[in-house]
């Protein structure tokens, strides 16, 4: 089974934590056929934590698991503490591939979309 893990930071503010949950919904629904199970995790803050939510994506057979970081920049959490926290579940499940994306900063495209909101939000004046 091939899993996909959003990886975003954790609020103390649950409606932000809801919108990171709201776009795996989004995600797994555009994907189903290439992606069978989409989850999110988050690295402080809030639940599931990276090691439960890929500990529990094990559990129900994932072979193989892409963590997409759902970062803006290259910091600390990025370069550290993700890869971190993978490297302790994928240590105890050699049989599963685990591997990390660039985080959402690097993605191509992310420069259209800043452009598209920009060009929304001046409509609505």
């Amino acid at each position: 089974m091939k899993a996909l893990l959003i990886v975003a930071h954790g609020s103390r503010r649950e409606a932000s934590n809801q919108e990171v949950r709201a776009l795996t919904e989004s995600v797994a629904a555009r994907c189903a056929s290439d992606w069978q199970a989409v989850r999110c995790a988050f690295l402080e803050l809030a639940p599931p934590s990276i090691p439960e939510a890929l500990e529990s994506l094990v559990r129900e057979g994932a072979s193989e698991i892409v963590v997409v970081p759902w970062f803006l920049a290259a910091g600390r959490h990025v370069r550290e503490d993700i890869p971190a926290e993978v490297a302790k579940v994928a240590a105890d499940h050699p049989e599963v591939r685990i591997h990390i994306t660039p985080h959402l900063g690097r993605a191509q495209g992310l420069a259209e979309a800043v452009l598209g909101l920009v060009a929304a939000s001046s409509t609505l004046r």
